[in-house]
């Protein structure tokens, strides 16, 4: 790990704020969002500037997560962007699962959120990069190892996920269902620490950008030229102070998440709302900043850091999301099971198909970014209808 950059000038608390105006927005929006919940039980208000409130307050969290992601370098950077993803996608989800003694629907909400997640990742982050990247460069380069280790990772976790929702046709009793359900999220869990391990110790240069990639973006640079960028107030910080106020973003978001998932399951409930887009609106505004962080990647020609972010993070999703909110579901009166329907894991199994076959031979262009962008139309269509 690197040591803190000295900063070049020392900011006020002022300088940061008008720095970091989409934070402060967000935290006007949550606040409004507060008392439209609270004193005049608006759900429709509350939550849409909840919503709102989580997005902006989450663009900031990728920020800071991203200007920790550069000091740490690869792969430590894209976990720090993923995780702070992933955590408040964790979070959303589960103020979403308290309510489900209220509303059974909870349960496929956020089923629907958990493999929706992936769905964006996969598709609308890395497609709407690849897209990006492809008109901004011709053809962009990354480790092809990346993407071949990621997408075995992945059809073996979809894979896992099968188990529960074959046996939700054959289990015997509702008890077994859950016992393979969390038996499934215990192998997760127990598969991602060796996938952690090979990607920090053993085989950390797979998830490094190829000195040919480098040569390759090296030599464009030199060609093209690049403008200097004006620092950033978070680059003024040192990486402690980054991490205090990351943990403190994440921890407002879990108490506006708390207003959006009630108010927002009160609407689900009025107007019979599909629960299918109900977990795919929860997984775009989580991944949110994601896109974004990626996309500003792909226009660097950074595309190696845009398919670790969106691999990565739907490595994460499944892996770990998965087994956290089946361990925190106990602390609820409707433990969670993992019997998804037949879209949502044929979508994941295809999703995960068209991403090794699109990022396979270590090159990138803007139709391969087209196809992802397309198949996550023909998705949100049918679970708009299912």
């Amino acid at each position: 790990m690197s040591a803190d950059p000295l900063p070049s000038k020392t900011l006020k608390i002022s300088e940061i704020v008008s720095q970091n105006k989409v934070a402060v927005y967000g935290l006007i929006a949550g606040i409004t969002a507060f008392f439209f919940h609270h004193y005049y039980e608006n759900a429709y208000l509350a939550t849409s500037l909840a919503a709102v409130s989580i997005a902006l307050l989450s663009m900031t969290v990728s920020e800071v997560a991203e200007e920790l992601a550069e000091r740490l370098e690869e792969p430590y950077g894209s976990f720090v962007l993923t995780f702070s993803a992933v955590i408040v996608e964790i979070i959303l989800l589960f103020m979403v699962l308290l309510n489900a003694q209220h509303d059974a629907r909870a349960l496929d909400t956020v089923k629907g959120g958990i493999i929706s997640a992936v769905i964006v990742d996969m598709n609308v982050l890395l497609g709407l990069a690849v897209f990006i990247g492809g008109l901004a460069f011709k053809e962009q380069e990354h480790n092809e190892d990346t993407s071949s280790t990621y997408t075995t990772i992945l059809l073996v976790a979809s894979s896992a996920l099968l188990v529960p929702s074959i046996l939700h046709y054959t289990a015997q009793s509702q008890s077994d269902l859950q016992l393979a359900s969390n038996i499934i999220g215990f192998v997760l869990f127990l598969f991602y620490i060796v996938i952690f391990i090979f990607q920090t110790k053993t085989h950390s240069h797979f998830f490094k950008a190829t000195a040919r990639s480098r040569l390759f973006r090296y030599k464009r640079r030199l060609e093209e030229g690049e403008e200097e960028e004006e620092p950033e107030a978070f680059e003024h910080l040192g990486t402690f102070t980054n991490f205090i106020i990351i943990f403190s973003l994440i921890a407002l978001i879990g108490i506006i998440a708390e207003i959006f998932a009630n108010e927002g399951m009160r609407l689900v409930q009025k107007y019979d709302f599909p629960v299918g887009l109900a977990g795919l609106i929860i997984a775009i505004i989580s991944v949110a900043p994601e896109i974004m962080t990626a996309v500003k990647a792909a226009k660097n020609d950074q595309i190696q850091r845009v398919i670790n972010i969106a691999m990565g993070a739907s490595t994460v999703s499944i892996m770990l999301t998965v087994p956290i909110l089946l361990a925190l579901s106990y602390s609820t009166a409707h433990p969670l099971t993992l019997d998804f329907n037949t879209l949502q894991v044929g979508a994941l199994i295809l999703t995960i198909i068209l991403a090794w076959k699109t990022t396979d031979d270590g090159e990138t262009n803007y139709f391969e970014g087209t196809s992802h962008l397309f198949f996550f139309i023909c998705y949100a269509i049918i679970a708009a209808f299912y």
